[in-house]
C-alpha cells in the first residue's frame, strides 16, 4: 500500500543519542532495494537498527486500523516508521524464514519490532511502550536475500515458509523471556545472529 523512507533528524526527544529517522513518509517512484534496506531510507540508531536483519520493516494496515480504533485518531501510513505498509498479509502470523517476493527483491522474515524509548516518544501516548507490547502487534523486521526494486502497488508474494518455525507473535514473545520459544529460533537454520543476544540475556548464552 505504501513505500515509506525517512532522514535522520537531530530530536530532542529521541533517547540517549538524539538523533533519529523514525518518521519515514510515502514516496511515489520505484525504490532500490540495497543489502542495507531501501535506497533514500536512513537508520539513525546503526546500534539497534543497522544491522543486515533489520534492513526493511513491514507493517499491516489491518493493525493500524486496530490502533485508529484504539487510539481513537487517525495513523497515515509510515507513521509506525515502517518502511512497507502492506495489507493482505499476515504480518504477525508469517514464519521467521518465511520469504517473500516484493517487486523484484526477495525478502526474509526475521523477527518482531521491539518498541523503544524514541518510538514511544514520537507516538506521544500514555503507557506506549506497555500497550504495545500487551497487542502484540508488532510488525515485522525483514533482511534482503536478494537486491531488487520495489514500489507501491506491487504484490507482496509468499515465495517460501517453513514447514514448521515461529512466527513473528511468537518470536517478540520468545524476546521477552520464552525460554521455549526462543530455543526453536536458535535452532532454525540462519536465524538473525541478533537472537545470540537475547539468548545471553534469557538463557545465559546457553542455547
Amino acid at each position: 500500500m505504501s513505500v515509506n523512507v525517512g532522514t535522520a533528524v537531530d530530536a530532542e526527544w529521541a533517547g540517549r543519542l538524539g538523533r533519529t529517522a523514525i518518521d519515514k513518509r510515502p514516496v511515489t517512484h520505484r525504490v532500490e532495494v540495497r543489502a542495507d534496506g531501501l535506497a533514500g531510507d536512513e537508520r539513525a540508531d546503526q546500534a539497534h537498527h543497522g544491522t543486515p536483519g533489520h534492513a526493511v520493516y513491514a507493517y499491516a494496515r489491518e493493525d493500524y486500523r486496530w490502533w485508529e480504533a484504539e487510539l481513537g485518531r487517525e495513523l497515515r501510513n509510515g507513521r509506525f516508521g515502517e518502511n512497507l505498509t502492506v495489507s493482505g498479509v499476515d504480518v504477525n502470523g508469517a514464519l521467521i524464514g518465511e520469504r517473500w517476493r516484493v517487486g523484484t527483491a526477495l525478502l526474509e522474515v526475521t523477527g518482531p519490532r521491539v518498541p523503544c524509548v524514541v518510538f514511544r516518544n514520537w507516538l506521544d501516548e500514555p503507557g506506549w511502550v506497555r500497550r504495545f507490547t500487551e497487542a502484540r502487534r508488532t510488525g515485522a523486521y525483514l533482511k534482503v536475500v536478494e537486491p531488487g526494486v520495489l514500489a507501491v502497488g506491487d504484490a507482496v508474494e509468499v515465495v517460501s515458509r517453513p514447514g514448521e518455525g515461529v512466527t513473528v507473535a511468537e518470536a517478540f514473545l520468545a524476546h521477552h523471556g520464552d525460554e521455549k520459544l526462543l530455543r526453536r529460533i536458535l535452532a532454525l537454520p540462519g536465524y538473525d545472529p541478533r537472537w545470540d543476544t537475547v539468548a545471553l540475556r534469557v538463557l545465559g548464552g546457553v542455547s
